[in-house]
């Protein structure tokens, strides 16, 4: 698994946050393990637009808890972008699009629990 870098979708990371009993062993070890892990900018993103829609609580201290992590965040780039475009319609979600645009263009290992992600080209944990 040491050769495998991850990217955490939005919903493993507000589950890690709430020690949520629905991760499975496998997400605990990705988690705990010495892999290279990336969030998105765009998870950020996602969270304070449901935090500002009132769906979800902004988790204490994110940006606090994220910096001591050995989670490093992913900016978007121009390519990560426009790669939303070229995806097929499987999902509506905006956030969840450009979160496989860019496991796909950085070849990271998506860590989701989301059935609809698993539709696309792109490498699942």
């Amino acid at each position: 698994m040491s050769s495998k870098r991850f990217l955490l979708d939005t919903q493993i990371l507000l589950w890690d946050l709430a020690d949520d009993e629905r991760l499975t062993a496998r997400h605990d070890e990705i988690l705990l393990g010495d892999a290279p892990k990336f969030l998105s900018i765009a998870s950020l993103w996602e969270i304070a637009v449901k935090v500002r829609k009132k769906k979800l609580i902004m988790p204490d201290r994110l940006l606090h808890t994220l910096a001591e992590s050995d989670v490093r965040l992913l900016p978007i780039s121009p390519e990560h972008a426009l790669r939303v475009a070229e995806l097929p319609d499987f999902h509506g979600d905006p956030f969840d699009l450009l979160i496989v645009a860019q496991a796909q263009l950085e070849e990271l290992t998506l860590v989701t629990a989301d059935a609809n992600i698993a539709r696309y080209d792109v490498l699942l944990a």
